[in-house]
């Protein structure tokens, strides 16, 4: 004799368990984005720029040179060392676009290259607001940040000096001075740092930060005794074997290898960036190309929108019939 299955024991078999099949959603949609992810992670490797002993001159008065490392860690360095002196060379820092309260808006190294259509650019500033989890971040290009510290283009003032955040100036005929006060009033140039970490030559003792100690991307300006020359030190990282960053200490010892007067320290992590012009198919077409291996949101060669930037007017490379 057949046995009735009650109704409650009907409803229990037949429950979808949507709580279980949610959860395994949701894990195949992580897997699939870290597979992607891992995808363009790797192609993104292809494209970084070799890990070569490099020296060239790019422009008159403009020669860069790429420096592997294999000690303490891999390391990718790259100078720029610029005569300011030099025919043509000319110094712009990002105007100011005032925009729902905010000094500026952000945008990428090489967007700002190509819209003012110089010849080089580094990134600049620190800046807030600005938050990065992976790949949600703050801000995006065309969002309104602030810069930190003072910040000077074209001789207007978009930004205001702040105490300890000293700053690099450019005169009206292009002699640079990294210095503790504000700018003098002729300025044409101007943005801050994060702090000086050689003066006159010798490594200045830095006060006890973790960040320091620890291996970041990063960017730094120096100048010599003159004000006539210009270094601009870039070294890559957050990039397993091919590099992995540099404390401030270490990056001190760089730059004292290089014989610098005075050096200050410019917004460095995902921010690191250096592009140089390349002209495209038409003439009147300019293009970025990226000399360094910048990483925003871990992504290798993404750059990150950041406030403001140090760019140069440069001529042409003469060549010799």
């Amino acid at each position: 004799m057949a046995v009735e299955k009650s109704s409650t024991s009907m409803s229990k078999r037949r429950k979808f368990p949507w709580t279980r099949s949610l959860s395994a959603i949701a894990l195949s949609l992580v897997l699939l984005s870290l597979g992607l992810y891992g995808v363009f992670y790797g192609v993104s490797c292809l494209s970084r720029p070799p890990r070569t002993d490099v020296q060239q001159p790019l422009f008159q008065g403009i020669v860069y040179r790429r420096i592997p490392r294999s000690t303490p860690r891999p390391l990718t360095i790259h100078v720029v060392t610029i005569d300011l002196k030099a025919p043509g060379i000319g110094v712009l820092v990002t105007p100011g676009k005032p925009t729902q309260g905010k000094e500026t808006v952000a945008q990428t190294t090489s967007d700002f290259l190509r819209e003012f259509n110089l010849q080089l650019a580094i990134n600049g500033s620190f800046f807030y607001p600005f938050q990065e989890q992976w790949l949600l971040y703050y801000p995006h290009s065309g969002e309104p940040v602030n810069v930190l510290g003072q910040a000077i283009s074209n001789g207007v003032t978009y930004s205001a000096f702040e105490r300890g955040w000293p700053v690099l100036c450019f005169s009206q005929d292009n002699r640079a001075q990294i210095s503790m006060a504000s700018c003098p009033a002729d300025t044409a140039q101007a943005l801050a740092g994060g702090e000086i970490i050689i003066e006159r030559g010798n490594l200045v003792v830095m006060k006890d930060n973790r960040d320091q100690k620890k291996l970041f991307p990063r960017t730094v300006v120096a100048t010599d005794e003159s004000g006539e020359k210009l270094w601009l030190i870039l070294v890559d990282g957050r990039q397993r074997f091919y590099s992995e960053g540099v404390s401030i200490i270490e990056l001190q010892n760089i730059l004292a290898e290089l014989g610098v007067y005075r050096a200050l320290n410019l917004d460095g992590g995902g921010s690191t960036t250096l592009v140089v012009a390349r002209r495209g198919e038409k003439p009147s077409e300019v293009l970025a190309a990226s000399l360094n291996s910048p990483i925003h949101t871990r992504i290798p060669m993404r750059q990150r929108p950041v406030a403001n930037h140090l760019g140069f007017y440069a001529r042409p490379i003469r060549i010799k019939n």
